[in-house]
């Protein structure tokens, strides 16, 4: 499907969105609002430089999300963003020694697999609408 590569770069900004919200969280230590003014402390963790950068890739996520939102279907589109959990897995373990131990392992496993039969299922209805000349849109349409 021609819309997979946009799912793609949501899946890949919203992991290191995740990431660099994870180091700033590191870099700032255990968060602790014992004697300190609650609102500075949200300031202080929001405008630290690696946090505030992954607020703003989850942005740029975001809206490559509602992008790909307005092009397919939510069942079809939304599963992808499970291989986030892949790729924050990967890079965890790569940087920080994060565990990745056999249960999670199979989790990804199942993670992939089950992606990559909705990726199928895209396909299909895809190559099926396209045989008949029809749209997503209409195809709706004759539903309701």
């Amino acid at each position: 499907m021609k819309y997979i590569p946009f799912i793609l770069f949501t899946v890949l900004t919203n992991a290191a969105a995740q990431l660099m919200l994870k180091y700033g969280m590191m870099t700032m230590g255990p968060l602790g609002f014992a004697g300190v003014n609650p609102v500075l402390k949200v300031l202080q963790v929001v405008f630290n430089p690696w946090v505030f950068s992954g607020l703003c890739v989850f942005v740029i996520s975001m809206a490559s999300h509602l992008f790909v939102l307005s092009k397919v279907e939510l069942s079809f589109a939304y599963p992808f963003l499970s291989l986030a959990y892949v790729a924050v897995a990967i890079f965890a373990y790569v940087l920080w020694r994060e565990d990745l131990n056999a249960y999670r392992i199979a989790g990804i496993a199942l993670i992939c697999v089950g992606t990559v039969l909705i990726a199928h299922s895209g396909r299909k209805s895809a190559e099926t609408l396209a045989l008949t000349g029809k749209t997503p849109q209409s195809e709706r349409s004759l539903h309701q």
